[in-house]
């Protein structure tokens, strides 16, 4: 199958140590979890793994430990048919690790332990330039050094290449990288962190998707959960909405949707049609456990 233009994920790779609860835990209060998973994630990893799945061709850059996790990580990403040319696994420092709380209605907590993620550098950059220029679609978010992400961007516009910024975990950005990205995807919570808009209907969206254009910014494009996606163009502004299901574990639902709007893109849909394809998976995703393991697959898509 034609995998149309390359998608290269400059992220993060973590393990993630998952506890189902009934109930969040208070400070300083012990509960009894009812299930425990180890699952591969990194928002990085996430997204690199649904745009696999989801058809396009992938090729990651991340750092990993040299360690039990780091070793299972890149294997994963070779089942998962990910070029690993640009995975380093470094011999001084451990995996980065996720440790996540579910609670009865799917909604999770989470503490990262970025690890390895945070010695992801411009060198290695550097080492791997001809991934950047191979590709056409570069997928950014905030769980590597924000000297490396800004690094990325500069580069990959300077090549020409769309260059997506997942705004995750929130934090405050350089105006240098707004005008070095070419869309940027934030949840409701990020926005209202990065412009001070709280997002009640169009109105607010298209408020704080102008904050973004102003910026340089050309496709905004903000997660609002089961609501769906407000999607702010220069040819279109509206809410797409999103498929209606019953949620089991909404970790990695917004991972999945970034890994899918990219690889839609680069079989050549339109902004609105990547969009609508995104919140299908996302909201497939929310249906199953675990971050990797509720990526849908295109079949699933499609059927």
């Amino acid at each position: 199958m034609d995998k149309g233009q390359k998608i290269l994920v400059v992220g993060s790779a973590n393990t993630d140590m998952v506890i189902r609860v009934d109930e969040f835990p208070s400070p300083g209060q012990t509960l009894l979890g009812h299930s425990f998973l180890l699952n591969p994630g990194g928002k990085g990893a996430n997204q690199a793994v649904a745009a696999a799945r989801l058809g396009g061709q992938v090729a990651m850059i991340a750092r990993l430990g040299n360690d039990l996790f780091g070793n299972q990580t890149i294997e994963n990403f070779r089942e998962e048919g990910l070029n690993v040319d640009g995975v380093v696994l470094d011999n001084k420092l451990p995996s980065g690790v996720a440790q996540i709380v579910v609670d009865k209605s799917g909604e999770n907590t989470i503490v990262v332990a970025g690890g390895a993620n945070l010695a992801l550098n411009t060198t290695q950059i550097n080492k791997n330039y001809s991934l950047l220029k191979e590709s056409e679609i570069i997928l950014l978010q905030l769980e590597i050094p924000l000297e490396t992400v800004l690094y990325v961007a500069k580069k990959g516009t300077s090549l020409g290449k769309k260059v997506i910024l997942n705004p995750a975990p929130a934090s405050k950005l350089p105006n240098e990288l707004y005008s070095n990205i070419y869309a940027i995807t934030p949840n409701e919570t990020e926005t209202k962190f990065l412009t001070g808009i709280k997002i009640t209907g169009e109105e607010s969206g298209q408020h704080a998707a102008n904050y973004f254009h102003d910026k340089g910014v050309k496709v905004v494009v903000i997660t609002l959960g089961a609501a769906g996606a407000f999607l702010s163009t220069a040819n279109y502004a509206g809410t797409l909405p999103a498929l209606e299901v019953e949620a089991v574990d909404t970790t990695a639902a917004g991972d999945t949707f970034n890994g899918a709007l990219a690889a839609a893109l680069s079989k050549g849909m339109d902004w609105q049609e990547a969009v609508s394809f995104a919140n299908k998976a996302a909201a497939l995703s929310v249906t199953k456990q675990g971050a990797q393991a509720s990526v849908p697959f295109l079949k699933d898509i499609q059927d």
